[in-house]
């Protein structure tokens, strides 16, 4: 027996790596009883200095249904290349996307905030099964980013989210376009102000490449959030989707999540309140997406901050619009990027004491030590003459552009994103549709007048189910010339290409029974920004019989994933997380 002692010490040390016990890897690398699991990476070609090193999972939606991500491989590619160069085991896996352009205005767009979801899902599964040591998220379109983060907070392994750039403008009749501009074109088509071939024209020069949607719409507020979050480097979030740039973003991006697994650092001890509130004031002063409204509510509750919507009304009050960028003005992502990019807007609202310096970033350093660190990098603010950014002394708008309105249409609440006039007061009859279909017919039709306002319900996130975006109607009704005139309100969301008085996310929804269900046809409406009032002119005791005439909608779907995940979303108020543990009713 003595004899075997030797060779039996030499066969466990054959078998026994150097890896971190406190990786999760180790459980799949080290040992003789995990053989079977390192011929299965032997297979993929993976070495036994691979097999040593951290496994760093890049999470890759690349598809060839929408610009937004059709370049993902390439960007996926930047950052497997930095975490292999960095020492790591990069190990790409793919999700889902779904294009919100392309699905919007059809029963499609239904999939797109369960897309989230899913996206949140899958990677936290993989991830999992997998043990993963730490990932980069990639993302592109809308909910990608969202989604990517929220996988991010659940598996709290340290992680760097790295986004796939923002298309360039196309050019057409001498100016920048974008496709918010064919949305609205397809109004003005119905209003016999465009024709044919000035449409098709349009179509064609609008979108001239890859890349997310150029405007300050949902792709680039949630990549300019995961800079302010702290869940992406400073800069990292303007660079074009095929530029130069964009690709040393992503090859950094690898690089820097070896630094986080060497310090531990993790999504949990990056995030706290105050990164939120960075994150609201930063999307309020550059006039964001309401889509991010819901997005960092749902982001909140899964890291378990305590976050409410009329905290988005709070900071707005105090936090001065200083950027115009479409949909509220006419400038796009890459505009902003050639003057430094997020890092230029953070600072001015740092140094106006409207941002906490103190909140932790994916580098190891505060937001405000972050800015410090890449100054050199950025322009001087003295030097940074331009149109689309104002200085805080002297904003666009006093005030934030997200505006949280309540009254007795919206107990729990209701966004609305300021794109003109901050001072909006609206009353008039209510026009009610049980669909988004019925609704755009109708405006598409000419029916629409000057005071109308339009209700759209049945379209929350249970009653959809999914939440459809509506940018289709919001551009027609611009599109004919009412984007002062008439008002829009609804319980599912709006694309942040969306402008003019457009109210969203009313809750409760009607599937809920909530007051947007009770609305009649002519009922009075009034939509007050400045007072952030939605109010229908029925006294409590009216809308209480209403109530008891009343009864909810069956179910769109009974079977398949719409009847899953309809039957699973919170309210809107609560950012419509599926998640249970989430979940804030």
């Amino acid at each position: 027996m003595s004899k075997q002692e030797p060779r039996e010490t030499e066969d466990e040390d054959r078998f026994a790596g150097d890896k971190d016990d406190r990786l999760p890897s180790h459980e799949v690398t080290e040992g003789a009883e995990r053989a079977p699991h390192r011929a299965m990476f032997r297979a993929m070609g993976f070495d036994d200095e691979d097999l040593s090193s951290p496994m760093v999972g890049v999470a890759n939606p690349a598809a060839d249904i929408t610009p937004c991500n059709v370049h993902l491989d390439d960007v996926a590619q930047g950052a497997i290349d930095g975490v292999d160069e960095s020492g790591g085991m990069p190990i790409e896996f793919g999700t889902i996307t779904i294009s919100d352009a392309i699905s919007m205005g059809t029963e499609g767009m239904k999939a797109s905030l369960i897309s989230r979801e899913v996206i949140a899902d899958s990677v936290e599964l993989v991830a999992f099964g997998e043990r993963m040591d730490a990932l980069v998220t990639v993302a592109g379109c809308d909910k990608n980013l969202p989604g990517m983060m929220m996988a991010a907070i659940r598996t709290d392994l340290p992680t760097v989210f790295l986004y796939g750039g923002s298309i360039m403008p196309g050019q057409h009749e001498g100016r920048e376009v974008t496709v918010q501009n064919v949305f609205e074109g397809v109004g003005t088509y119905a209003e016999g102000e465009m024709s044919a071939e000035e449409l098709d024209d349009l179509e064609r020069h609008a979108c001239p490449g890859a890349g997310s949607c150029g405007g300050m719409f949902t792709a680039n507020t949630m990549a300019s959030i995961s800079e302010a979050l702290g869940l992406a480097p400073l800069g990292s979030a303007s660079a074009p989707a095929e530029s130069d740039e964009r690709y040393e973003e992503a090859a950094r991006a690898g690089e820097l999540v070896l630094d986080a697994v060497e310090h531990e650092r993790r999504p949990s001890d990056i995030l706290s309140k105050e990164s939120f509130e960075n994150a609201i004031a930063l999307q309020v002063a550059v006039g964001g997406s309401t889509n991010a409204v819901l997005h960092l509510l749902a982001l909140a509750a899964e890291a378990g901050i305590d976050l409410g919507i009329e905290e988005f009304d709070e900071i707005s009050r105090k936090t001065p619009k200083i950027a115009s960028l479409q949909p509220g003005g006419t400038r796009v992502m890459n505009d902003l990027h050639e003057v430094g990019g997020v890092p230029v807007v953070l600072r001015r609202l740092l140094d106006a004491g409207l941002l906490h310096g103190n909140a932790k970033t994916v580098t190891g350093r505060t937001i405000a030590e972050e800015l410090d660190h890449i100054a050199d990098s950025l322009p001087a603010d003295d030097d940074i003459d331009v149109d689309f950014l104002a200085p805080v002394d002297d904003p666009f708008h006093e005030e934030g552009a997200i505006k949280i309105l309540t009254g007795n249409l919206a107990p729990d609440g209701a966004v609305l994103k300021v794109t003109g006039d901050d001072a909006f007061h609206h009353t008039g009859p209510a026009r009610v549709f049980e669909n988004e279909e019925d609704a755009m017919a109708y405006v598409q039709e000419g029916h629409i007048e000057s005071g109308d306002v339009i209700c759209i319900r049945n379209e929350g996130p249970r009653g959809g189910p999914g939440m459809r975006e509506m940018l289709g109607v919001t551009a027609a009704v611009v599109g004919q010339g009412h984007e002062d005139d008439v008002a829009l309100l609804t319980d599912g969301r709006f694309s942040g290409a969306t402008r003019g008085p457009m109210v969203g996310h009313v809750a409760p929804e009607a599937r809920d029974g909530g007051p947007i269900a009770l609305l009649k046809e002519g009922d009075e409406v009034t939509v007050d920004i400045p007072n952030r009032d939605l109010s229908v002119d029925l006294t409590d005791d009216e809308l209480e019989a209403r109530r008891d005439d009343w009864e909810p909608k069956p179910p769109a779907y009974e079977t398949g994933v719409l009847a899953k995940y309809g039957e699973s979303f919170g309210s809107a108020a609560n950012g419509a997380v599926t998640n249970p543990g989430a979940k804030r009713e």
